[in-house]
């Protein structure tokens, strides 16, 4: 599935959302993995962007090759994954996701872990990891997000105060560079919500 939320072209950002879950995938109930990424980026990112979102099983092969047809095929230069991190034997998502990564990243998972600790103590269960993907003229950022749609927005948007200041902050602060960094295009947040950091000498203007 596609969603257009800007047009197609060549240095648009490309975003691919993937919500794996058995139930969901079969019908038995609504997915609400997607809509909970969804609402969170459209209201974190300033910078227009496509989104392509796949709903599948918790089947190792199947989420190599939506994860491998995400970046090689339909050329995100960012991957969100949610679900299949736990601990059960169905839950294979960060086997997949490391089986098509050509760099581990395991700061994102470490954060992200440090965040759900500050909720429950079964964080420390969670295996969310990520990678990037490369192939000989692209690469894409691939991150596995917790299932849950409010553990979701406090992993990537950090936590705050009453006031509003971080207490801990969200991984997905982060991403924009490290699109940078691999060759993606320029991401900027509405800072209520995330700001992105950047050392200054990768700082744009502001028009």
């Amino acid at each position: 599935m596609t969603s257009n939320l800007t047009s197609n072209a060549a240095d648009t950002l490309v975003i691919g959302l993937v919500s794996i879950s058995d139930r969901a995938s079969g019908g038995v109930y609504q997915d609400q993995g997607i809509p909970a990424l969804e609402d969170w980026l459209a209201r974190a990112l300033t910078t227009p962007y496509r989104l392509e979102t796949r709903l599948i099983a918790d089947e190792r092969p199947q989420i190599e090759a939506t994860l491998t047809e995400l970046v090689d095929v339909t050329r995100c230069h960012l991957v969100l994954t949610t679900g299949g991190t736990g601990p059960s034997r169905r839950d294979v998502t960060p086997e997949a996701t490391r089986a098509v990564g050509t760099k581990e990243m395991p700061g994102f998972g470490e954060q992200m872990r440090q965040i759900s600790l500050h909720f429950v103590p079964t964080a420390i269960l969670s295996r969310q990891t990520a990678v990037i993907r490369e192939t000989p003229d692209h690469a894409a950022l691939i991150l596995n997000l917790p299932g849950q749609p409010k553990a979701i927005a406090e992993t990537l948007g950090g936590l705050k105060d009453a006031a509003g200041a971080t207490l801990v902050g969200g991984i997905f602060a982060a991403v924009p560079y490290c699109v940078d960094l691999i060759g993606g295009p320029y991401m900027e947040t509405d800072a209520a919500v995330c700001k992105a950091f950047r050392p200054k000498s990768a700082l744009r203007p502001q028009p």
